[in-house]
């Protein structure tokens, strides 16, 4: 509940905005000399130490966790999803079989009884 005149804000914006592109170019050029494409969070790690902002790391590493708990939540529910669909396809498969297989043995059972009927019209 602070009011923030917008000339304060601007600057707060323009800092952050500053600080960002500060981290990014120093992780960047870490990156370039381990001979990296992408830039890693310990890139950015090693950034923050090397540019005297070490007292965020420990904060840093907390947040990177985080982040790495919520995509996993993320990514669980469609992996859940899709063992679900291919338990789902198994039974079908294996329904399939035993009605196959039950149609089988009911053809069968319908021919042994149709011979048998008539080898006993033969008899007569």
């Amino acid at each position: 509940n602070v009011r923030v005149a917008n000339d304060a804000r601007e600057l707060v914006v323009n800092c952050c905005t500053e600080f960002i592109h500060l981290i990014s170019s120093e992780a960047n050029e870490i990156c370039n000399k381990s001979e990296k494409k992408t830039i890693s969070p310990e890139h950015v790690i090693q950034a923050l130490e090397s540019l005297g902002f070490g007292s965020y790391i420990s904060e840093v590493k907390e947040v990177l966790q985080e982040c790495k708990t919520v995509a996993l939540k993320r990514r669980n529910p469609e992996e859940e999803l899709l063992r679900q669909q291919q338990e789902l396809f198994a039974q079908m498969q294996q329904a399939a079989q035993q009605a196959q297989l039950a149609a089988a043995s009911a053809s069968a059972s319908n021919q042994a009884g149709s011979s048998q009927d008539e080898d006993d019209e033969d008899d007569i």
